[in-house]
Protein backbone atom coordinates (compact mmCIF):
# COMPACT_ATOMS: atom_id res chain seq x y z
CA UNK A 1 0.00 0.00 0.00
CA UNK A 2 1.35 3.62 -0.60
CA UNK A 3 1.95 6.30 1.62
CA UNK A 4 3.77 8.52 -0.99
CA UNK A 5 2.52 11.68 -2.72
CA UNK A 6 5.90 11.97 -4.90
CA UNK A 7 9.39 9.99 -4.56
CA UNK A 8 12.39 10.82 -5.98
CA UNK A 9 13.78 8.51 -8.53
CA UNK A 10 17.72 8.30 -8.48
CA UNK A 11 18.93 5.69 -11.31
CA UNK A 12 22.88 5.10 -11.35
CA UNK A 13 24.41 2.93 -14.36
CA UNK A 14 28.12 2.76 -14.14
CA UNK A 15 30.88 0.58 -15.92
CA UNK A 16 33.12 -1.91 -13.70
CA UNK A 17 37.02 -1.78 -15.35
CA UNK A 18 37.50 -4.93 -17.00
CA UNK A 19 41.04 -5.88 -14.61
CA UNK A 20 38.64 -6.46 -11.57
CA UNK A 21 38.82 -9.56 -10.23
CA UNK A 22 34.75 -10.93 -9.84
CA UNK A 23 35.37 -11.31 -5.80
CA UNK A 24 35.97 -7.14 -5.68
CA UNK A 25 32.88 -6.82 -7.77
CA UNK A 26 31.14 -8.46 -5.71
CA UNK A 27 32.20 -6.66 -2.70
CA UNK A 28 31.34 -3.57 -4.56
CA UNK A 29 27.61 -4.33 -5.38
CA UNK A 30 27.34 -5.31 -1.45
CA UNK A 31 29.14 -1.86 -0.26
CA UNK A 32 26.32 -0.07 -2.45
CA UNK A 33 23.16 -2.38 -1.62
CA UNK A 34 24.35 -1.45 2.31
CA UNK A 35 23.34 1.63 1.35
CA UNK A 36 19.79 0.85 1.70
CA UNK A 37 19.95 0.92 5.55
CA UNK A 38 19.81 4.57 5.81
CA UNK A 39 17.23 5.90 7.22
CA UNK A 40 16.62 8.55 4.13
CA UNK A 41 16.22 5.58 2.05
CA UNK A 42 12.84 4.21 0.63
CA UNK A 43 14.56 1.50 -1.51
CA UNK A 44 17.54 1.24 -2.83
CA UNK A 45 19.48 -2.08 -5.11
CA UNK A 46 22.33 -2.92 -7.05
CA UNK A 47 23.28 -5.24 -9.64
CA UNK A 48 24.27 -6.27 -12.83
CA UNK A 49 23.21 -5.14 -16.06
CA UNK A 50 20.90 -7.78 -17.24
CA UNK A 51 21.15 -6.43 -21.04
CA UNK A 52 21.41 -2.76 -22.43
CA UNK A 53 20.70 -1.34 -25.76
CA UNK A 54 22.35 1.54 -26.65
CA UNK A 55 23.76 3.59 -29.69
CA UNK A 56 27.06 4.25 -28.12
CA UNK A 57 27.54 3.58 -24.20
CA UNK A 58 27.96 0.25 -22.45
CA UNK A 59 27.30 0.03 -18.57
CA UNK A 60 27.84 -3.26 -16.64
CA UNK A 61 26.05 -2.23 -13.66
CA UNK A 62 22.94 -0.31 -11.99
CA UNK A 63 21.76 0.54 -8.55
CA UNK A 64 18.27 2.40 -8.43
CA UNK A 65 16.99 4.53 -5.27
CA UNK A 66 13.99 6.11 -4.24
CA UNK A 67 13.39 8.94 -1.49
CA UNK A 68 10.61 10.68 0.00
CA UNK A 69 11.77 14.25 -1.08
CA UNK A 70 15.28 16.05 -2.49
CA UNK A 71 16.28 16.99 1.10
CA UNK A 72 16.08 13.07 2.08
CA UNK A 73 18.41 12.96 -1.22
CA UNK A 74 20.74 15.62 -0.48
CA UNK A 75 21.48 14.10 2.79
CA UNK A 76 21.48 10.68 1.74
CA UNK A 77 24.66 12.14 -0.70
CA UNK A 78 26.24 13.55 2.28
CA UNK A 79 25.61 10.73 4.85
CA UNK A 80 29.06 9.13 5.89
CA UNK A 81 28.43 5.95 4.90
CA UNK A 82 27.50 6.99 1.41
CA UNK A 83 30.79 8.91 1.46
CA UNK A 84 32.62 5.65 2.32
CA UNK A 85 31.07 3.32 -0.50
CA UNK A 86 31.91 6.16 -2.99
CA UNK A 87 35.62 6.26 -1.96
CA UNK A 88 35.95 2.33 -1.64
CA UNK A 89 34.33 1.56 -4.91
CA UNK A 90 36.20 4.73 -6.91
CA UNK A 91 39.25 2.65 -8.20
CA UNK A 92 36.47 -0.25 -9.34
CA UNK A 93 34.32 1.64 -11.68
CA UNK A 94 34.85 3.61 -14.67
CA UNK A 95 32.11 5.87 -16.91
CA UNK A 96 29.07 6.42 -15.07
CA UNK A 97 25.89 8.50 -15.57
CA UNK A 98 22.72 9.08 -13.25
CA UNK A 99 19.36 10.44 -14.01
CA UNK A 100 17.06 11.84 -11.32
CA UNK A 101 13.62 12.96 -11.56
CA UNK A 102 10.67 13.02 -9.44
CA UNK A 103 7.36 11.04 -9.79
CA UNK A 104 3.95 11.59 -8.29
CA UNK A 105 3.63 7.80 -7.92
CA UNK A 106 1.54 5.99 -5.21
CA UNK A 107 2.86 2.72 -4.85
CA UNK A 108 5.40 0.65 -2.47
CA UNK A 109 8.24 2.46 -2.79
CA UNK A 110 9.70 -1.59 -2.03
CA UNK A 111 10.33 -3.53 -5.11
CA UNK A 112 10.48 -7.16 -4.59
CA UNK A 113 13.27 -9.28 -5.39
CA UNK A 114 12.83 -10.93 -8.70
CA UNK A 115 11.17 -8.19 -10.61
CA UNK A 116 12.62 -6.84 -13.73
CA UNK A 117 13.16 -3.20 -13.84
CA UNK A 118 13.60 -1.53 -17.39
CA UNK A 119 14.88 1.65 -17.48
CA UNK A 120 14.88 3.98 -20.54
CA UNK A 121 16.59 6.85 -21.32
CA UNK A 122 15.35 9.90 -23.57
CA UNK A 123 18.36 12.02 -25.31
CA UNK A 124 16.28 14.76 -27.25
CA UNK A 125 17.14 16.81 -30.00
CA UNK A 126 18.54 20.58 -28.93
CA UNK A 127 16.22 23.59 -29.35
CA UNK A 128 12.51 21.60 -28.66
CA UNK A 129 10.23 24.48 -26.69
CA UNK A 130 8.59 23.76 -23.44
CA UNK A 131 5.35 22.59 -25.16
CA UNK A 132 6.96 20.10 -27.19
CA UNK A 133 8.96 18.55 -24.24
CA UNK A 134 5.69 18.29 -22.19
CA UNK A 135 3.93 16.72 -24.44
CA UNK A 136 6.80 14.09 -25.14
CA UNK A 137 6.90 13.44 -21.43
CA UNK A 138 3.03 12.93 -21.98
CA UNK A 139 3.81 10.12 -24.35
CA UNK A 140 5.98 8.40 -21.94
CA UNK A 141 3.27 8.03 -19.29
CA UNK A 142 1.47 6.53 -21.65
CA UNK A 143 3.45 3.34 -21.85
CA UNK A 144 1.78 2.16 -18.96
CA UNK A 145 -1.52 2.31 -20.54
CA UNK A 146 -0.22 0.67 -23.63
CA UNK A 147 0.86 -2.69 -22.04
CA UNK A 148 -0.55 -4.17 -19.09
CA UNK A 149 2.01 -6.39 -17.90
CA UNK A 150 3.80 -3.49 -16.46
CA UNK A 151 3.19 -3.37 -12.65
CA UNK A 152 4.58 -0.19 -11.95
CA UNK A 153 5.50 2.65 -14.35
CA UNK A 154 7.12 5.95 -13.09
CA UNK A 155 8.61 9.00 -15.31
CA UNK A 156 9.93 12.37 -15.11
CA UNK A 157 12.35 14.95 -16.11
CA UNK A 158 16.19 14.86 -15.13
CA UNK A 159 16.51 17.78 -12.99
CA UNK A 160 20.55 17.16 -12.41
CA UNK A 161 22.01 17.45 -15.62
CA UNK A 162 25.93 17.37 -14.62
CA UNK A 163 26.06 13.38 -14.85
CA UNK A 164 23.48 12.53 -17.17
CA UNK A 165 25.44 12.66 -20.55
CA UNK A 166 22.66 14.55 -22.27
CA UNK A 167 19.65 12.58 -21.08
CA UNK A 168 16.56 14.28 -20.22
CA UNK A 169 14.00 12.02 -19.50
CA UNK A 170 13.71 9.18 -17.79
CA UNK A 171 11.22 6.12 -16.91
CA UNK A 172 11.12 3.03 -15.02
CA UNK A 173 8.85 0.03 -15.93
CA UNK A 174 8.32 -2.77 -13.21
CA UNK A 175 7.84 -5.77 -14.54
CA UNK A 176 6.62 -9.44 -11.98
CA UNK A 177 9.16 -11.37 -13.51
CA UNK A 178 11.19 -12.39 -16.89
CA UNK A 179 7.66 -13.53 -18.54
CA UNK A 180 6.24 -10.69 -18.34
CA UNK A 181 9.42 -8.89 -20.03
CA UNK A 182 9.74 -11.33 -22.71
CA UNK A 183 5.58 -11.18 -23.42
CA UNK A 184 6.31 -7.00 -24.30
CA UNK A 185 9.65 -7.75 -25.71
CA UNK A 186 7.67 -10.30 -28.22
CA UNK A 187 7.31 -7.93 -31.11
CA UNK A 188 9.58 -4.90 -29.60
CA UNK A 189 6.64 -3.48 -29.35
CA UNK A 190 7.33 -1.51 -26.38
CA UNK A 191 10.50 0.51 -27.78
CA UNK A 192 8.70 1.02 -30.88
CA UNK A 193 6.17 2.50 -28.94
CA UNK A 194 7.95 5.78 -27.68
CA UNK A 195 10.57 5.42 -31.12
CA UNK A 196 7.25 6.06 -32.99
CA UNK A 197 5.59 8.65 -30.82
CA UNK A 198 8.33 10.93 -30.32
CA UNK A 199 10.01 10.33 -34.01
CA UNK A 200 12.11 13.54 -35.29
CA UNK A 201 12.40 15.14 -31.78
CA UNK A 202 14.67 12.15 -30.17
CA UNK A 203 18.07 12.19 -30.59
CA UNK A 204 18.88 8.86 -28.92
CA UNK A 205 17.42 6.32 -26.78
CA UNK A 206 18.50 3.98 -24.02
CA UNK A 207 17.66 0.85 -22.71
CA UNK A 208 18.71 -0.99 -19.46
CA UNK A 209 16.80 -4.52 -18.17
CA UNK A 210 17.95 -5.68 -14.43
CA UNK A 211 16.72 -7.96 -11.91
CA UNK A 212 16.03 -6.58 -8.44
CA UNK A 213 18.11 -8.68 -6.11
CA UNK A 214 17.44 -9.57 -2.70
CA UNK A 215 18.05 -7.26 -0.40
CA UNK A 216 21.71 -6.85 0.78
CA UNK A 217 22.60 -9.85 -1.80
CA UNK A 218 24.32 -9.44 -4.84
CA UNK A 219 24.37 -12.22 -8.00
Amino acid sequence: MSTQTQMMEHVVLFGVKNTIEPSKVREMVDRINSLSLLDEVLHLTAGPVLRIRSSSLNFTHIYHSRYSSKQHFDAYTAHPHHLAVVQANANICGDAMALDWLSDLQADPVLPSGSVVRVTLLKLKDGLGDQVRKEILEVVRGTRGKFGQISQFSCGENFLPERSEGFSIGSLAVFAGMSELEAVDSNDEFVKYQKDNIGENLESLMVVDYVVPSPLHSN
